[in-house]
């Protein structure tokens, strides 16, 4: 194996020797692995959305070509859009402009707020909603299928309590 001079921790020398000698941690260690299997479950969810018969032709057409990305689901996943999902209110607008134009969701006042406009579903978008729901429970039991049921269940747990 290649060693890696440029990489020195602020470790016992034994270790620092280990670590630069073994790099293999760089392909395997749970950030990355999380961020492959969320990548992979998302483009799942868009495949499935892509040939459900619910989905307006023009959005399942769109999932089709790739020009819906993990971004457009993950605006499904949240209320207060760009503080839950992490992402700048220009970035945010941005996705809300596009999903606008593409019929998912719309814009209206907001009852208690005279300066703040609600992002709604449009029946549209309630109905990618509901495909979402069934692609997400599609994906998921897929997920079981390949990993069995007890180790699924684990990998449920355990993201669940890392994450609260």
């Amino acid at each position: 194996m290649p060693v890696n001079d440029s990489f020195q921790p602020n470790s016992e020398p034994n270790t620092a020797m280990a670590l630069a000698m073994d790099d293999r941690w760089r392909e395997t260690h749970l950030g990355r692995l999380l961020g492959h299997a969320m990548r992979r479950f998302d483009a799942r969810v868009l495949t499935l959305m892509a040939h459900n018969d619910q989905v307006p032709l023009a959005l399942s057409n769109l999932a089709a070509r790739d020009q819906i990305s993990a971004a457009h689901i993950h605006i499904t996943r949240h209320t207060d859009l760009a503080q839950a999902a992490g992402m700048s209110k220009q970035a945010m607008g941005n996705l809300v402009d596009q999903c606008e134009a593409w019929g998912l969701v719309k814009r209206e006042r907001d009852g208690r707020d005279a300066r703040a406009r609600q992002v709604v579903f449009t029946e549209a978008g309630l109905a990618w909603l509901a495909a979402f729901q069934m692609a997400v429970a599609q994906a998921e039991s897929e997920f079981k299928a390949a990993v069995g049921i007890e180790i699924a269940t684990v990998v449920a747990l355990g993201l669940e309590a890392y994450c609260m």
